[in-house]
């Protein structure tokens, strides 16, 4: 029987497959949230940025009013925005997520990116995104450090708004400093990994340390197709090598791409809002990779990354 959680550091058992609500549209997020609930889905991945979190609340509150669950079997991950990190706005970002959600408390909170931007106060525009003013771009602040950002994370979890922190996005680099200095470590790195980017060095060192990992992006470019001009990517999902892997085990060969990274312990967020594949992605454990089904899928690497701030944000972020 296939595994349906990964135990963290803090012992909580955070659920293998998530839905994740980047790009879910406002006017159906609330139904989806809830249908995927009553479908099974008992992992949301939701943050500030995605712009969304009312109508997640919304599903959740709609899912529990209806019996499907209770709060407590539900695991809620949020994220801080990158003009949040000065000590003295973590707290009121995250009771904002809060609010937003309807919820006492967060299963699991991550800084978003590991990049401090100039504030922008919420109620002149919210989520701030990554301009500082329309047009103008981003606006670093140059004073907070990762540090101080860290340790108003913790105090959100000494004054109990939420139960396990971690971090998205970052280096190597950046989580040996983290770990020098952090008295409750990060429990989780939320990071892009595909067959396109499998970055082993990076996950091999967070494991090192407790953390587990969480992939987003598990289809590589689909997410980003209406972004960037990926004329000479060639889509992952529609890889002779994912096909044959599908083929063989019978599934879909989006199935055989979460396989992939489940099967090693990492945590999958898959969003979308079609019931089939909320089922099928929900499903996929239940398929076993051989070795050489993994040897094939692992010989896709190419170190392409997606999700870039050197790319989008003229701000450059390596492993």
């Amino acid at each position: 029987m296939s595994k349906s959680t990964v135990q963290l550091i803090t012992k909580a058992n955070m659920p293998l497959v998530g839905l994740g609500t980047w790009k879910i549209a406002k006017e159906s997020t609330a139904s989806i949230v809830e249908n995927a609930i009553k479908l099974g889905y008992r992992h949301l991945d939701c943050a500030c940025d995605y712009g969304n979190e009312i109508e997640v609340g919304q599903g959740i509150k709609s899912a529990i009013a209806k019996g499907y669950v209770k709060r407590e079997d539900l695991w809620v991950t949020s994220k801080l925005w990158n003009t949040f990190h000065a000590k003295e706005h973590v707290q009121m970002a995250c009771e904002k997520t809060l609010k937003d959600l309807g919820l006492e408390y967060l299963d699991l909170y991550l800084i978003h990116f590991p990049i401090a931007l100039k504030y922008v106060p919420i109620d002149e525009r919210y989520p701030p995104e990554w301009d500082h003013l329309p047009g103008q771009g981003l606006v670093i602040d140059e004073k907070t450090t990762f540090r101080e950002t860290w340790e108003a994370m913790e105090e959100l979890v000494n004054i109990g708004l939420v139960k396990n922190i971690g971090v998205a996005n970052y280096s190597c680099a950046l989580l040996m400093d983290l770990h020098k200095y952090a008295k409750i470590p990060p429990s989780v790195l939320q990071i892009e990994y595909h067959p396109y980017l499998q970055r082993p060095q990076l996950i091999k060192f967070a494991k090192s340390k407790g953390m587990a990992i969480t992939a987003f992006s598990s289809f590589g470019d689909i997410s980003y197709q209406q972004i960037f001009d990926l004329s000479g990517v060639k889509p992952i999902i529609e890889c002779d090598v994912v096909k044959q892997v599908a083929t063989k085990h019978k599934c879909s060969p989006a199935q055989a791409l979460l396989r992939f990274a489940t099967q090693q312990d990492i945590i999958v967020i898959p969003k979308s809002s079609n019931e089939g594949r909320l089922k099928e992605n929900l499903e996929h454990p239940s398929i076993t990779l051989d070795e050489e089904d993994m040897k094939s899928l692992q010989s896709l690497e190419c170190n392409k990354k997606f999700n870039d701030p050197g790319v989008f944000a003229d701000y450059p972020i390596w492993d």
